[in-house]
């Protein structure tokens, strides 16, 4: 974590209306700026909002980072994309809830490096060893914005919708409440099985009810 006298300073820009096929929501844009001297220039962030969230109530949220070959290009090597589905069809069910998009692809290593990891994967390496190859941290993340675009909207309290406790734990670390995980466990398949297997082993995440994977003919 980065303490706050280096952390980055994060400016709200502009809102629109954002109709997905589950819901109408409001898409609100963040443009965060980096420490000069520290790495590259300004980054983006979006939060997808539906319902009145500034009421004080705990809200149905989910913290999503950038996955680009999941979210957009539909690769069954993770779950990411159908965890993003799966968030916004539960805050569509439920009338109210945010989603924050940050931009971290590859657990904060950028997508070049996320695909020389996939090679060190398809090598043999698991999804852990892969980072650590490249000389990355396992987990790189970072939550320290979720603070200010939560305060944005007046939002107080979470019911954070995670298989990820260290993200529980960030996030409590920078005084936003977690009053409940809600479990979001989807498309466990015959090539994510054992990338979900070493997010459960090796980085702690709660991956159980387990479904057995589908065959490679079944997809």
């Amino acid at each position: 974590m980065q303490d706050n006298a280096t952390a980055p300073s994060l400016d709200y820009v502009t809102s629109c209306t954002l109709p997905t096929p589950w819901a109408q929501f409001t898409l609100h844009a963040f443009v965060e700026h980096s420490i000069p001297g520290q790495g590259p220039g300004s980054k983006e962030h979006l939060a997808m909002v539906l319902g009145d969230i500034g009421d004080g109530e705990p809200v149905l949220a989910r913290v999503h980072s950038e996955c680009l070959t999941g979210d957009v290009l539909f690769s069954q090597r993770c779950d990411c994309g159908a965890q993003l589905e799966g968030a916004l069809k539960k805050i569509a069910t439920e009338g109210r809830g945010v989603l924050l998009y940050l931009r971290q692809e590859g657990r904060g290593i950028g997508l070049v490096n996320k695909i020389r990891a996939y090679r060190l994967q398809e090598a043999g390496a698991d999804t852990v060893e892969a980072n650590l190859q490249l000389g990355f941290h396992a987990d790189a993340r970072n939550y320290e914005l979720c603070k200010p675009m939560l305060e944005q909207f007046g939002v107080r309290s979470l019911r954070l919708m995670t298989n990820n406790p260290r993200k529980i734990d960030a996030l409590t670390k920078l005084g936003i409440e977690v009053s409940e995980r809600v479990p979001l466990l989807v498309n466990r398949n015959a090539f994510n099985n054992n990338y979900l297997n070493t997010k459960a082993a090796k980085l702690g995440h709660m991956m159980t009810p387990v479904t057995e994977p589908v065959e490679d003919g079944q997809l």
